[in-house]
């Protein structure tokens, strides 16, 4: 007997990371039924309109598909102080969810899921695409897990991003109001920096650990000071210890948005990985370089199966944590905050 399709819901069509989002369940075989945001005539919501089936209806109100009992799941990126509360009422309402980066943008937003997954059964699932929707990322963690390179000790992330990146605004109408508001969007360290901090707990097979510094700036915007153009932070575990740094600063002469790259240190050897770009070097992305013992090697990953999808499909129907541990979600979010919420502000960052 052929089981019946998990049924999604996108609420909260605010930011671009939905089309991936979307397409990525879809493709897994979910069956999206509907959709509804906090603002329909924001640009990704109408470009989004545009994306669906025309029998995908568009409704009144998020909190209309927040309660329908027909709905297994709720996917969201909504302006990220708003990600919290959709996610908790979702989960009160039966839900399991999946919501872009940053999950939430407060410590008691995030001690408010926490509970609530605890109470309701169901799961909340952050999906930090730089390691989720990159291919060359799941194949280091394949030649990590393989023994490779060694016990790993390090992480080196780095994650530049452009403000005037049309791939992340629909229709290039430029950046909304609440990109330049910190309260609204969670600050650089919360929102952009949780990728990091996810790959350093994954990479090091690490299930706790702590800020040793953090700090934010803004040196390129003054006249919007609400934007963080500018954020580090030092993690140490028991065992492994991470650097990650993030900015605003992409030249426009780059081909793409930011030439992110993620280098992790084993005692053995060491994994590099240019995800999006190899200046002047092989075309495309996800480009991979591993040095050992034995040599030197060149991998090109663009064919990698990525399984987070799929995963999350499996975990609505079996009730399982295969696409991301709840804790180790948990645990991201919590660094990123705290990183956050004690960050040494330099420029006219606020």
């Amino acid at each position: 007997m052929t089981q019946q399709p998990v049924r999604f819901a996108a609420v909260g069509l605010d930011h671009a990371h939905i089309f991936g989002q979307v397409k990525g369940l879809s493709g897994a075989g979910a069956e999206l039924v509907a959709l509804a945001s906090d603002d329909p005539e924001a640009s990704v919501a109408q470009q989004m309109r545009d994306l669906v089936p025309d029998d995908v209806p568009f409704a009144d109100s998020v909190d209309e598909l927040l309660e329908r009992d027909d709905i297994d799941l709720i996917v969201t990126a909504a302006v990220p102080d708003r990600r919290g509360p959709i996610a908790i009422k979702a989960l009160k309402s039966g839900k399991d969810v999946v919501t872009d980066k940053p999950g939430c943008t407060t410590l008691d937003q995030l001690e408010e899921i926490r509970q609530t997954v605890a109470d309701t059964g169901r799961f909340w699932s952050v999906t930090f695409s730089e390691r989720f929707e990159v291919p060359a990322v799941t194949k280091a963690g394949e030649l990590v897990r393989a023994g490779r390179i060694g016990k790993v000790v390090q992480t080196l992330g780095l994650g530049p991003h452009r403000i005037g990146d049309r791939a992340h605004l629909a229709g290039g109408k430029g950046r909304p109001e609440w990109f330049y508001q910190k309260e609204r969007y969670g600050g650089i360290l919360a929102d952009i920096a949780s990728h990091q901090i996810d790959q350093f707990l994954w990479f090091t097979g690490a299930t706790s650990a702590e800020v040793v510094t953090s700090t934010v700036g803004n040196f390129a915007n003054p006249d919007t000071p609400g934007l963080q153009d500018f954020g580090e932070v030092l993690l140490r575990s028991e065992g492994a210890q991470g650097y990650i740094r993030v900015d605003w600063y992409t030249p426009q002469g780059l081909p793409t948005w930011g030439d992110g790259r993620l280098l992790v240190l084993g005692t053995e050897g060491y994994i590099e990985m240019r995800k999006y770009i190899d200046i002047e070097g092989r075309p495309g992305g996800n480009h991979l370089f591993l040095a050992d013992q034995n040599g030197t090697e060149y991998v090109d990953c663009s064919d990698v199966t990525l399984d987070y999808y799929p995963n999350l499909i499996n975990d609505v129907r079996d009730r399982t944590q295969t696409a991301a541990p709840q804790e180790h979600t948990f645990e991201t979010m919590r660094l990123a905050l705290v990183a956050q919420q004690d960050a040494t502000l330099r420029g006219a960052a606020q």
